[in-house]
């Protein structure tokens, strides 16, 4: 008796649930709930009549099985529009493949005796009832569509929104629950051959709790809710639907050896399951399939034919990971094969050399040669209309031009490609891989909206070599100035030499120093002339023990003779005599030019804790704080007329690469002082590396 109370309140309750999803939605997914309850609702009432009024038992079991066969139907048109937003109201094909499939069961009911389907000698005594052969299929074919609405049911809820996830989720497992609890009863009745209804007091406990979880939902949620199916997750669900096929089938078939027997190879039966495999795989793989599989999904279940946040996410995400501007361009042309069905295609730049918009990128597609005059017709039309020209449509016709590489090339579309008012190149598409397909204003505003993103693209990765090579430029000219940097320093010691020569010419110990000097910077030349040989290159520090009193006293007299005074203790260090000369000798010119030529400059070589240092101090123009803090060791910073600001920025650099420091300090208007610190001990690593120039 209980059990008969709680099969009364399962079945009021889904009754109820169907009359209210009819009365608040009174849309197509509002109907088909409704059908779903209802058929759910009347299974469960003939199952229980069948058990409590044993005379007319058969009669109520085969009312059952009229209700079961409307299951298939209704729920899977239910999973299909229940909380989805609608698509335009006809009759897509899967839903023809649905009604075909309630006409098969009803069919199949109609056509075979109720013993044809199950046998009871003892029932409702016993309640249980052998399947028949043609019940068992009955039920195979009854399971597979539940399991389709179960997988449709999830892939709602697997795209729902946060927002949209709170107000359905539960409603959503009610109905999931329904189909679960349904999918079990039948699995175990072709499990064990038999239907055992023993198990209807669980489906009813299970039906009322669906219904509760059903209620909380529609009483919780506030506003009508519609999640959007991505076409990716249709399309899955298509593979996933020709693979449950595959492997109903296998199953029928194994089903079938056991009548067959030894009539049938086993061999060869498994010989045709990896062919139907294999099949199955190159249909799956297949372009052409898919193109066929997404235009069916979008003109029977989609208002909209591509999934525009989609697409427009991929095809940014493709550009922006775009390494170079071939790989650019290459991505460019994969975009529009793969979204617009085409089987390859070419991209058209204006190249100022010569004169003309070249082919220059191709996605499948054989190479196009020659180059199309900006005067001809094809371009001239492009530039008049900003059409996307569908080639078969004979747009170019009225225009009277003659285009063959079209034709030898099979060219479907022309995509022009702007810049504000200026045609930098086209994009040709070639065969379309589903030649049946027909193409609407929303395949042409796409393809328009793309190109306006990959003509930025292409001209951002243009502007991108412009800049790389603007930069290469500029480092020849950064490289150029610290030659003419080293070669003025030269110069400057040789007129220094000139000047004084004129004084002390006929002087033996000044013939000796001069002919010493231009032997140095003679060599000074030579290797910088050998630096620039290996351009790019990075060269060793030369290290070597360098007496600092004896290098600044000579670099002294190279600069100025005896207007710098040199001073100090005697301090050895391991370094590169040639980079610190360099660095002595930038100093000391800039306190020279720095200074009135009656003030003097001195030079002071020491030791301070252990750590060799090299001061040079004048009485100069000086520096202020601002600029110290903003300009001083930057390159090309300079307060000198004839200045490069090289020259303090070369310094640091030679220094740092030794491991020691420059301080300097100074005041406007009084003269400043710079100290080189060599690191304590003087110890290099071997291997140091500086800039070759």
């Amino acid at each position: 008796m209980s059990d008969v109370i709680i099969s009364i309140a399962a079945i009021i309750t889904l009754l109820a649930g169907g009359g209210y999803a009819l009365y608040s939605d009174r849309s197509r997914a509002g109907l088909f709930l409704f059908a779903a309850l209802t058929a759910t609702a009347l299974l469960e009432l003939f199952d229980m009549l069948s058990l409590a009024v044993p005379a007319d038992a058969f009669f109520w079991k085969k009312c059952a099985l009229m209700a079961e066969s409307l299951l298939p139907l209704f729920w899977i048109l239910c999973s299909l529009t229940f909380a989805r937003q609608p698509g335009p109201r006809k009759t897509g094909l899967m839903a023809k493949v649905a009604i075909a499939a309630a006409f098969l069961f009803s069919a199949l009911f109609q056509m075979y005796p109720l013993n044809a389907f199950f046998y009871a000698p003892d029932f409702p005594g016993e309640r249980l009832l052998f399947l028949g052969n043609a019940g068992f299929f009955f039920y195979i074919g009854v399971m597979t569509c539940l399991v389709v609405a179960l997988v449709n049911f999830e892939t709602t809820l697997t795209n729902a929104s946060p927002n949209a996830l709170w107000r359905v989720k539960f409603e959503l497992i009610g109905l999931g629950t329904i189909l679960a609890v349904q999918i079990f009863y039948f699995s175990q009745a072709l499990l064990y051959r038999s239907l055992n209804m023993n198990y209807l007091p669980l489906r009813s406990l299970m039906y009322l709790a669906a219904a509760a979880l059903m209620a909380y939902s529609l009483v919780c949620r506030r506003g009508n809710v519609r999640i959007q199916v991505s076409r990716q997750v249709a399309f899955k669900s298509v593979v996933l639907c020709a693979v449950g096929v595959y492997l109903v089938a296998l199953g029928i078939l194994g089903e079938g050896m056991k009548y067959l027997g030894g009539t049938f190879p086993r061999t060869m039966s498994i010989t045709l399951a990896f062919l139907a495999g294999i099949a199955l795989l190159i249909l799956l793989l297949s372009e052409r399939v898919k193109r066929e599989v997404k235009v069916v999904l979008h003109k029977n279940f989609y208002q909209n034919k591509y999934d525009y946040r989609t697409q427009w996410l991929r095809f940014t995400e493709q550009l922006s990971t775009s390494r170079s501007g071939e790989e650019l361009l290459q991505r460019i042309l994969a975009a529009y094969c793969d979204i617009f069905g085409i089987g390859g295609g070419a991209l058209f730049l204006y190249e100022e050399e010569p004169s003309g918009y070249c082919a220059t990128a191709y996605y499948e597609m054989d190479p196009i040669p020659g180059v199309i005059s900006p005067d001809s017709s094809l371009v001239g039309f492009m530039k008049n209309r900003g059409w996307v020209i569908n080639v078969k449509d004979g747009n170019l016709d009225g225009d009277g031009g003659k285009y063959p590489f079209l034709e030898r090339n099979c060219i479907s579309f022309i995509i022009p490609l702007f810049d504000v008012e200026r045609l930098i190149g086209f994009i040709t598409l070639g065969r379309v891989i589903k030649e049946n397909e027909e193409y609407i204003y929303e395949d042409y505003d796409l393809m328009k909206t793309i190109a306006r993103q990959a003509s930025q693209a292409i001209l951002h990765q243009r502007l991108s070599d412009e800049i790389a090579q603007a930069r290469e430029m500029e480092a020849i000219g950064n490289v150029a100035t610290f030659v003419v940097h080293d070669l003025k320093n030269l110069v400057a010691t040789l007129s220094l030499i000139v000047d004084n020569a004129t004084k002390y010419m006929q002087n033996p110990d000044f013939q000796k120093d001069m002919l010493t000097s231009l032997n140095n910077t003679a060599e000074k030349m030579r290797i910088l002339i050998g630096r620039l040989k290996n351009l790019g290159d990075k060269s060793l520090l030369n290290l070597q023990t360098v007496d600092l009193m004896e290098l600044v006293d000579r670099t002294a007299h190279m600069v100025a003779g005896e207007k710098i005074t040199v001073s100090g203790t005697t301090e050895m260090v391991t370094a590169d005599g040639e980079e610190v000369q360099k660095v002595v000798m930038n100093l000391l010119i800039n306190a020279v030019e720095a200074s009135d030529p009656e003030q003097p400059i001195h030079a002071e070589i020491g030791n301070n804790g252990g750590a060799a240092f090299i001061r040079i101090a004048d009485q100069g123009c000086g520096m202020s704080d601002h600029y110290m803090r903003t300009k001083l060791f930057k390159p090309f910073k300079t307060t000198k007329k004839q200045g490069l600001g090289i020259g303090l920025y070369q310094c640091r650099k030679i220094v740092e690469n030794h491991g020691g420091r420059i301080e300097v300090s100074s005041l406007e208007g009084s003269g400043s002082v710079f100290t080189v610190w060599f690191p304590a001990g003087t110890e290099i690593r071997p291997g140091t590396f500086v800039d070759s120039v």
